[in-house]
């Protein structure tokens, strides 16, 4: 079974309006006590003798890391000959030495934090580079050599349209990037945008119009959607992520971090300075269950087999959840061939009304 490790790295220059991730602002790089504590984690809490097949560094800022503190931590990990790893970097904190650093490191995946390339939108959602300096961050990481980099879509921002979306499609396709995460922007309580949201915020329904559009744009620009936010050139989908939606092992380590290791799930505390003690442990968080199973396999374009959710949990669909499957089928949100339950992307804006149909 793939094993996959993630590594948060809470330190950001500045807190984006809209971000929800436990992390701290005016950060110029990364403590070398924060590092020890990451290295001591690994140390007590990666299995002995299982090497994973992925790392991935999340943020915060990953990018705020020095090449050196990122081979010390992959050097710790023992990734798998071949293994992916991830990187999150923000633009305007990257340069070629920083980037040639980084693959010479380990690093051979970049995931670069683009939202949008309208330096207006940029400015309201507090992100600290604008559209330029994306664009001169795609092309420093393709001469640095990296040939897998990710870029990120925000959706239904304030004030959006499609053409929007398409000038930022055009800014990341043009980069080079062969997988593009594309996601509404969602508005969370404990946020700057939550204390006060912002003025010209799409409805609901204009919302899921938005991502229907960008399925559509970025299936034509050659995205396969593979996840319900996650599209990509063939063979480039994030593999550390897949860990995570088909149920894989995977262990986080940070403040926040979240752990699923042999169906057992568990959490660190989001507590920079309590991760640092060397008392600090992850709170139990019970374990993965079959509506776990459920929702994660709906969210790949691949679908939920009931095979397999008879194999791992002994249970079949009712008669009564097959005519809601086949409700849902002759709605046009998903498509069913009596083994394979798949959502269309019509099914997906709606995934969790669907998920309370099957549950119930």
């Amino acid at each position: 079974m793939a094993f996959g490790i993630y590594l948060h790295i809470p330190y950001c220059t500045a807190k984006c309006r809209y971000c929800n991730f436990y992390s701290r602002g005016a950060s110029r790089g990364v403590p070398e006590e924060y590092i020890a504590a990451l290295l001591a984690r690994i140390e007590q809490y990666v299995p002995k003798g299982r090497r994973p097949n992925t790392v991935y560094f999340g943020g915060g800022t990953p990018s705020l890391l020095t090449p050196d503190q990122a081979a010390r931590l992959i050097a710790a990990c023992r990734p798998l000959p071949g293994a992916e790893i991830t990187l999150e970097a923000n633009p305007e904190t990257l340069t070629a030495p920083l980037l040639e650093g980084f693959l010479k490191a380990g690093v051979n995946r970049l995931s670069l934090g683009v939202q949008t390339g309208r330096d207006d939108s940029l400015a309201r959602l507090g992100r600290p580079h604008t559209a330029q300096q994306a664009r001169d961050a795609f092309a420093a990481a393709r001469k640095a050599g990296f040939t897998n980099i990710s870029g990120d879509i925000m959706m239904a921002l304030p004030q959006y349209s499609r053409a929007e979306f398409d000038e930022t499609l055009d800014l990341i396709q043009s980069g080079g990037a062969t997988h593009i995460s594309a996601y509404l922007l969602k508005i969370e309580p404990d946020t700057v945008f939550g204390r006060k949201p912002p003025e010209g915020l799409p409805t609901d329904d204009e919302a899921a119009d938005f991502y229907l559009y960008g399925c559509q744009q970025l299936e034509k620009a050659g995205y396969a959607q593979y996840e319900i936010s996650n599209f990509a050139r063939p063979g480039f989908e994030s593999r550390h992520n897949l860990i995570y939606w088909d149920c894989g092992d995977y262990l986080g380590l940070g403040p926040a971090a979240h752990s699923c290791m042999n169906d057992r799930r568990f959490y660190w505390p989001a507590s920079t300075p309590g991760f640092l003690l060397p008392t600090a442990q992850p709170v139990e968080d019970g374990g993965c269950g079959v509506e776990d199973f459920l929702i994660l396999q709906l969210r790949l374009s691949s679908g939920l087999s009931l095979t397999r959710l008879s194999e791992k949990f002994g249970i079949r669909f009712s008669e009564k959840q097959l005519r809601f499957i086949d409700r849902c089928v002759k709605a046009g949100y998903a498509r069913f061939d009596g083994e394979t339950l798949r959502l269309t992307s019509h099914g997906m804006i709606i995934q969790n009304s669907i998920l309370c149909g099957l549950l119930e």
